[in-house]
């Protein structure tokens, strides 16, 4: 398994392609992908028990999902960094007739991607759904999914919430990305969620909280935890409070960087900020 040191080096180097990934097209969404990369690269390097090829129907080997799909440039980096496809086509992010279309589709046969993904809301379902099939394949390994906190504002999540714990769907782990922002400014000011620990709690979810989301260690500890927690009759979500466009300091704590790209003088800023460590596309 990778050390911290290795791992923060990843993280680094994520960061870059996301804004250089961005920034070539003038188009994408670098905040939440920015504040989730810690995540991606904890969960794809350290967490993750795969069988070393991608094989759609995922059996016997952890899955996971992206429900907030907007947020590709981080998911399409570490896919890359970890050996699904050339890290080389990254330079094709949001090209005609790329795999690697802004939001995340299946036609194209991209390696590691499940699902379409963007309609936001219909990541909890589709992960609940591939945890029964897993449990009654007598598959004995996880889903993980993630999910953006202003997601929830979609009711189609409540009712899948709803229906996991009644069905005691315990081999899936989901993560909200708890950044505060969305699209329209803060989330409290959007559409308060209010105590979203207490919310899960009471739809019979266990419920585990981590503060600082943008620390590999802490990342990784969340995880194991909510691991060993499995199989024990309730399904489980972690809130990960991260900082939106974390890594890069114009960008951090503002939701207007959700779906901006930066121009050339912010994308050297933001490169210098985060040195290349396993070499640019």
């Amino acid at each position: 398994m990778p050390t911290n040191s290795k791992l923060e080096a990843f993280v680094s180097q994520v960061r870059r392609d996301i804004l250089r990934q961005v920034h070539k097209v003038n188009s994408g969404h670098p905040g939440g992908s920015l504040g989730c990369t810690e995540y991606f690269s904890v969960l794809f390097n350290e967490i993750l028990r795969t069988n070393g090829s991608f094989e759609m129907d995922g059996i016997n080997e952890d899955v996971f999902f992206l429900s907030n799909g907007h947020i590709s440039p981080v998911y399409y980096s570490v896919l890359a960094r970890c050996g699904y496809f050339p890290v080389e086509e990254l330079n094709t992010f949001r090209h005609i007739d790329s795999r690697l279309q802004g939001h995340p589709t299946t036609h194209e046969g991209l390696p590691g991607v499940r699902i379409a993904s963007g309609s936001l809301g219909q990541g909890m379902s589709v992960a609940i759904g591939a945890a029964l099939a897993k449990t009654l394949n007598k598959d004995e390994h996880l889903v993980y999914s993630l999910h953006g906190d202003g997601e929830l504002q979609e009711g189609q999540n409540w009712e899948a919430i709803m229906f996991a714990a009644a069905k005691k769907v315990d081999n899936l782990i989901a993560t909200i990305d708890l950044n505060g922002q969305q699209i329209d400014g803060s989330t409290d000011n959007v559409l308060p969620m209010g105590n979203l620990k207490a919310k899960f709690e009471a739809f019979g979810w266990h419920v585990l909280e981590e503060e600082h989301g943008n620390d590999v260690e802490a990342v990784k500890n969340v995880l194991e935890t909510a691991k060993a927690e499995t199989g024990k009759g309730k399904p489980i979500v972690i809130l990960l409070k991260t900082v939106m466009g974390n890594g890069v300091d114009f960008m951090m704590h503002t939701h207007k960087w959700h779906g901006v790209a930066p121009n050339d003088e912010q994308l050297e800023i933001g490169l210098a900020q985060n040195p290349e460590t396993l070499g640019d596309y």
